[in-house]
């Protein structure tokens, strides 16, 4: 069999000279298994980083969260202090939580103690979950 000057005798255009200096070297392409090991590496990189991202997310929701029931109990608080004593037990007026935030403040007095002093306890909750209850003193004066 007598081959083409532009190809072989099946017909197929000539290879390029890189891949016949690669062939003639000893060198070979890039096997099936190489290929499916980089996939796979590049898979579970990418894997590990969208789980970083989600719990990271989560993580920024959960301290927002708790920063805001943070401000919004002393801000009750002081809001409660600057409120007319009220005989305990009482409840005090709240100040307007964001949605879906829900803030009270009920004052208890002390026993065997001074009547001009009452404990005030102030409770921040988010869709029924209690997220922060803080005490502090009212004295009436």
């Amino acid at each position: 069999m007598k081959r083409r000057k532009n190809g072989d005798d099946r017909g197929r255009p000539p290879a390029p000279a890189s891949l016949r200096r690669a062939v003639a070297d000893g060198q070979q392409g890039v096997g099936l298994v190489e290929v499916l090991v980089a996939v796979a590496i590049l898979g579970a990189t990418l894997v590990v980083f969208l789980a970083a991202v989600s719990t990271g997310s989560i993580g920024v929701a959960t301290s927002e969260e708790r920063v805001t029931a943070e401000n919004l109990a002393r801000s009750q608080l002081e809001y409660t202090k600057d409120q007319p004593y009220s005989a305990a037990p009482a409840s005090y007026a709240t100040v307007t939580p964001p949605a879906g935030y829900a803030v009270s403040a009920d004052a208890t007095a002390i026993p065997e103690g001074d009547s001009s002093v009452q404990m005030i306890t102030v409770t921040v909750t988010r869709d029924g979950d209690t997220l922060l209850a803080i005490e502090d003193f009212k004295v009436d004066r």
